[in-house]
């Protein structure tokens, strides 16, 4: 038999895509039959320009898929991509009316049967896992049989669609087959194709979740019990993928991969063993099951970053979702994720069915504190309502059209939109495309969450302690107060819909509570100034991003007629509070009304993507002050003598203090020389 399965189109530019694994693995075991057999990138066709976008791309599509010739199509298809793989299916029949078309993925696995009722062009639907059951259907087929006798698959006789046995789950994931990758494109194809620095390969380490959130299908798709490949299968597929495919990168492919502690440092000291701990890797983690120490051996095996699918900060939300987190080992965990050199994605999940407003709020205020507590990049979702959760099964009667969540992007093929029949299939069948829908929220409208969802992170990256101090100085909510910026923000640029951009925030939020705490009247915390400048302080260092210097504290030649210049992109800059006390009290989840005024220095610089800033002496900012480049050391000696200099009040004077603050200035990067000395 001649096979083509394909990956259907999919555009989105803040994503990237990677080889579909799942199609690999299904080619991999028919590998060494007699069928001949082709996986057909659609999506990299896209990036690549080889396959246009246009109202006419599903003509196109099946056209490319129809000049194989082949006897049988096999679709992989998800939430997303669903709509255009019924529509792709339908023209293939047209040109190729003979050919046997098969869809699997988790939403052809819940809406089966729907699917074939529905839509006539489909001849059948691989549910669940596919290497046994996809395999036998072909080898079934090719001998002139049926359906019926092949264990999880549906399929249509006549009018009437039909469900086989499940297939059970493979109980030892080992023996799936190596994925070769020789089926697609080298993995450079795609790293270029999407603009990424490495190559990134998907790394599957296991199946199943043994909890049953209410959003979530992977339970039920997977099964309860979870599953896991060998640390030896998967250090075998690390090591072929670097030297037979040339991986630079891996996502480890597991919602339950550090759930138990002595598999993940198993994995860990085998990678490192095995001298791939070079390669970086990507992971999702549960937050009660890792710890400094895990962390760190992580780190050294090659982690570069984790996912922690927090989802609320709303105990009453988290009952309904069937998730436990707890708050104080959330924000404990997401300090020493940090402070081990990770940067966590912390997942959050806003606009329930059953939410008030404040459960909401509670979700951004804890977002807020976590961008406080460390590095991070916060993703906020709405839900999506998946075919096989029980959000599906009790909400799909009260679904609307309102806005598009994240799982409903990606088919904008026709001039940023999407094509008139992908939008009429969808309307017609909210039971099918349910993810392209929404269930409707207590607390707030769509329209609102849907701005929270796709703007309040920049709050969290940018200004984080501000923001949060100025929705308890004017003891308004978090989502109030993020709508009242948007619509100030809104006016102030005249424009004529609500957006929000980084530079918007750089340039104009300071400006927004400032006027917002004049208008209201209200000034509890007289710090709160301080705070607004030191982010906007932090964003301009950040602009200017530097490289260390190979300077060293034993530099020779320094003497009083050496010219100190400060670095450009550093800054000196004085406060009238103890700001290094306030980060670290806001950092601890303390949020006091008064402190007492303490006159402090705080410098700022950018190296790479680390943000570097220090506590000094007020005479350190005025040293800097006076680095311009055309002033001595001696020079400065003596302006800072003078009356009202610094120096003469706090930590020195005279030549010593200049050469010890310039030698440790230098040190950190906040001072150049132009020419020192070999």
């Amino acid at each position: 038999m001649r096979i083509i399965l394909v990956f259907p189109p999919f555009f989105l530019s803040s994503m990237y895509n990677l080889p579909p694994l799942g199609l690999i693995n299904l080619a991999t075991t028919l590998k060494n039959s007699a069928h001949t057999v082709k996986i057909l990138d659609l999506v990299l066709a896209v990036r690549r320009g080889t396959l246009k976008s246009g109202s006419k791309i599903y003509d196109d599509c099946a056209e490319m898929i129809a000049e194989h010739a082949p006897d049988l199509v096999g679709f992989s298809a998800q939430c997303t991509t669903y709509p255009s793989v019924i529509n792709i299916a339908k023209k293939i029949k047209i040109i190729q009316p003979q050919v046997k078309i098969v869809i699997g993925g988790h939403n052809a696995s819940f809406v089966d049967i729907e699917t074939l009722t529905r839509y006539p062009w489909i001849d059948a639907i691989v549910r669940g896992e596919g290497e046994e059951t996809f395999p036998e259907l072909v080898e079934t087929l090719d001998s002139g049989g049926g359906w019926e006798g092949v264990e999880g698959v549906s399929f249509r006789r006549g009018q009437t669609a039909f469900r086989n046995k499940d297939r059970q789950f493979a109980a030892n994931l080992d023996t799936i087959p190596l994925p070769e990758y020789g089926y697609v494109e080298p993995l450079s194809v795609y790293r270029d194709a999407c603009g990424l620095p490495r190559a990134i390969a998907i790394l599957e380490a296991g199946r199943g979740c043994p909890h049953n959130c209410v959003y979530c299908s992977e339970s039920i798709l997977w099964g309860r019990k979870p599953r896991v490949f060998s640390v030896e299968r998967l250090i075998a597929e690390m090591r072929r993928m670097r030297d037979d495919f040339s991986a630079e990168c891996f996502v480890l492919a597991y919602d339950q991969f550090t759930a138990k502690r002595d598999f993940v440092e198993s994995f860990c000291r085998q990678v490192i063993q095995e001298g791939l701990s070079f390669i970086p890797w990507y992971c999702i983690s549960r937050l009660d099951t890792v710890d400094p120490p895990l962390l760190r051996l992580m780190k050294e095996a090659g982690c570069e970053s984790m996912c922690y699918g927090i989802d609320s900060g709303s105990k009453r939300t988290l009952k309904f979702i069937r998730k436990r987190i707890d708050e104080d080992v959330l924000y404990k965990r997401v300090y020493e994720t940090t402070e081990e050199g990770l940067i966590p994605t912390l997942s959050f999940v806003i606009g329930f069915p059953e939410e008030e407003r404040k459960d909401i709020d509670s979700t951004l205020f804890m977002a807020l504190r976590t961008g406080i507590i460390g590095n991070n990049n916060t993703l906020i979702q709405m839900p999506t309502v998946l075919p096989g959760t029980d959000l599906h099964r009790r909400y799909a009667r009260d679904l609307v059209r309102r806005v598009d969540t994240y799982f409903a992007l990606g088919l904008e093929f026709d001039s940023g939109k999407r094509l008139d029949e992908d939008e009429a299939l969808i309307n017609s069948d909210p039971v099918v495309f349910s993810s392209f829908f929404n269930v409707p929220c207590k607390g707030l409208p769509l329209d609102e969450l849907y701005l929270l969802a796709g703007y309040f992170p920049l709050m969290v990256q940018l200004f984080p302690r501000s923001f949060l101090l100025l929705s308890l100085e004017r003891e308004v909510s978090v989502s109030r107060l993020f709508i009242e910026w948007l619509f100030w923000l809104k006016r102030r640029k005249r424009r004529s819909e609500l957006i929000l951009t980084p530079q918007d925030c750089y340039n104009h939020f300071v400006e927004f509570a400032e006027l917002s705490r004049n208008k209201s009247g209200i000034r509890r915390l007289d710090h709160l100034a301080a705070v607004l400048k030191y982010e906007q302080l932090c964003l301009e260092a950040a602009k200017s991003p530097r490289v260390r210097n190979s300077y060293s504290n034993d530099v020779k030649h320094i003497d009083m007629t050496t010219k100190p210049l400060k670095s450009a992109g550093s800054i000196a800059e004085k406060f009238d509070f103890d700001l290094h006390v306030i980060i670290l009290d806001l950092k601890a989840g303390k949020w006091f009304q008064k402190y007492n005024p303490s006159p402090t220095g705080m410098l700022f610089v950018q190296f790479g993507d680390q943000l570097e800033t220090a506590r000094v002496e007020l005479a350190i900012i005025e040293f800097l002050s006076l680095c311009d480049g055309k002033n001595t050391l001696g020079e400065i000696a003596l302006m800072l003598q003078e009356p009202g200099g610094e120096g003469n009040k706090s930590v020195g004077t005279g030549e010593s203090f200049c050469i010890e603050a310039f030698r440790e200035l230098l040190e950190a990067g906040y001072l150049e020389i132009d020419n020192p000395e070999p």
